[in-house]
């Protein structure tokens, strides 16, 4: 199985292996966070995204090893880093859930999906000096409603979060 390159960027190439073209990511790793706060909220981030031209609702997330200085960066070294860079909030306790493609056919990029517990407020959030993040926390019960209202709105809702509802709430009858 040779791999060809027919395009190379900072962050982004372009391959071919046997005759199916694909992107490929220099850090292919992306950490995803399902962070429930206590009282069954959960917390979710705003975003325009450049390739769609659209503002995002999406769970925190973020590359492992983003920077040259974290080319060892674990996934749960990644995952507390970008929680707080995004969120604001810290996490006590974050445990892995899976590990899923994100577009099987179109890319070799990995979600590792992240269980972010014990969540405590430290910080702004907001991203790093190249985002501008909202942060939301919808409770539980109103989450459909919500996202059906921002996706009205004209936002793109990633599918990830619906992936985060299938695992449920921690410590709410009935979930996960």
């Amino acid at each position: 199985m040779k791999t060809k390159t027919h395009y190379k960027g900072r962050y982004l190439s372009l391959v071919e292996r046997d005759d199916w073209e694909f992107a490929t990511r220099t850090n292919p790793v992306v950490a995803v966070l399902v962070a429930w706060l206590p009282d069954h909220r959960l917390v979710l981030v705003e975003q325009y995204r450049k390739p769609i031209e659209r503002m995002t609702i999406e769970l925190p997330a973020g590359l492992v090893g983003e920077q040259r200085d974290q080319a060892d960066e674990s996934v749960l070294a990644a995952a507390h880093r970008e929680l707080v860079e995004e969120t604001g909030y810290s996490a006590g306790k974050i445990t892995e859930i899976m590990r899923c493609p994100t577009s099987a056919g179109m890319t070799d990029e990995i979600a590792v999906f992240l269980a972010a517990g014990e969540l405590e407020r430290t910080g702004p959030g907001g991203g790093d000096d190249s985002e501008d993040i909202t942060v939301h926390t919808i409770e539980h019960a109103r989450i459909d409603a919500w996202l059906r209202d921002q996706y009205r709105q004209g936002k793109a809702i990633d599918p990830k979060i619906y992936t985060a509802l299938y695992w449920g709430v921690p410590g709410l009858a009935g979930a996960g």
